[in-house]
């Protein structure tokens, strides 16, 4: 049984709970017994406890197991020094013969997008949905934003360029899948591409 948010969860939220915790869900459920769980699901983390779990109980929980949530994201996530690596050996390996270079590559939350990059200021944005997706999806994502430093649209030349990756097929399937698993959930965003 999922929980929605009601008047008495505002409530409780708002007057037991730490304010500045991130977007949460409880789920109760009557086939767990006693074991407790969380875990983040399309940007919000689901908290599982027992049906029988008192409100006080379930209260004292919810900044436990969102700490140990972040916790395991912490540790999880790339930094943006990797994601510059990963660029620096992109373009060595694959556009040797770009002399355009980003000035800065950073995780961002993006809900409509895996990738930006402004060409004015040489500046590229990565999708923190992306952060802890496998190597070659995120150099995908990075090849076709550092591609646009040189060429702004997604012309025949700009293609020509995207070829090189040897992984952009198997890649492109993955962020469909991942595209696709996102939208079959319950809230999922209307758009994800």
């Amino acid at each position: 049984m999922i929980t929605e948010p009601r008047k008495s969860q505002k409530f409780l939220r708002s007057k037991a709970l730490p304010e500045n915790l991130p977007e949460f869900r409880v789920i109760r459920s009557s086939r767990r017994k006693r074991s407790i769980s969380a875990l983040r699901q399309n940007g919000i983390i689901e908290i599982h406890i027992p049906d029988r779990m008192s409100r006080k109980d379930e209260i004292a929980i919810i900044p436990e197991m969102i700490e140990i949530v972040l916790k395991r994201e912490a540790k999880s996530r790339s930094s943006d020094e990797v994601l510059t690596t990963m660029a620096a050996n992109l373009l060595a390996t694959y556009l040797s013969d770009f002399h355009e270079r980003p000035t800065a590559i950073t995780w961002r939350s993006m809900r409509e997008r895996w990738g930006s990059c402004t060409t004015s200021d040489g500046t590229i944005r990565i999708s923190l949905r992306l952060n802890g997706a496998p190597d070659y999806v995120v150099a995908c994502v990075l090849i076709h934003e550092l591609i646009h430093l040189r060429v702004p649209g997604h012309g025949p030349e700009f293609y020509s360029y995207l070829e090189r990756y040897p992984d952009r097929e198997r890649a492109e399937a993955f962020l469909e899948g991942f595209e696709a698993g996102l939208s079959a959930l319950p809230d999922a965003p209307d758009q994800l591409a």
